[in-house]
């Protein structure tokens, strides 16, 4: 079932989540000793303003898909 109008809301959605997706398996696969610390933040959590501003506005950005191509 596709939820969004035009081709690129869904690949700007799907990118977003992507982009969540392995910055927190990086950070997972650091802590438990699987991949190298490469200092990537994990979302919401890590200490950083500039980080917290892109995830907010990359989960505002998403909501704003939601709400004009449902």
């Amino acid at each position: 079932m596709k939820i969004c109008r035009d081709d690129f809301a869904l690949y700007a959605v799907l990118g977003i989540t992507m982009m969540f997706f392995t910055h927190v398996m990086l950070n997972i696969g650091g802590n438990i000793g699987l991949v190298p610390l490469t200092g990537i933040p994990l979302p919401f959590l890590s200490y950083g303003g500039s980080s917290l501003a892109l995830s907010l506005l990359a989960v505002g950005l998403v909501q704003s898909i939601k709400v004009y191509n449902s």
